[in-house]
């Protein structure tokens, strides 16, 4: 029988990488970056929605489209360790993230990341 300690640091899938103390601050740092500029890019559209404000329907659209974000935005950025190399794969396909972002990762990581950001990019040619 293992002990709880022995097993706790392991992964439930045996294909899952294995993220090191560098990689995940590497990571960390390159999500946390992503994220910051996606939000700003939000804050910005929604200020110069409101400054167009004419109308009760434009409050709702303005409402509409910061809810229709957040859920985007929600579904997108998953900061699980065994979801990271398709959050960075869609985040590198969308140009929202530049691979040099995530230098020091291990090529276990970058090349399904790398694999991930080529699917998406051939799957909407």
């Amino acid at each position: 029988m293992t002990s709880p300690s022995s097993t706790q640091d392991s992964y439930p899938y045996q294909n899952e990488p294995i993220w090191s103390r560098s990689e995940k601050v590497i990571a960390r740092t390159a999500f946390d970056a992503a994220l910051g500029r996606e939000l700003r890019e939000v804050i910005q559209e929604a200020k110069r929605m409101a400054s167009q404000i004419q109308q009760s329907s434009d409050l709702w659209d303005l409402e509409l489209y910061l809810t229709q974000r957040r859920k985007e935005i929600d579904r997108k950025y998953d900061y699980r360790y065994s979801q990271l190399t398709h959050v960075f794969g869609r985040l590198l396909y969308e140009k929202r993230l530049r691979e040099e972002e995530l230098r020091g990762l291990r090529e276990d990581k970058l090349k399904p990341i790398r694999s991930f950001a080529k699917f998406l990019a051939e799957d909407a040619a």
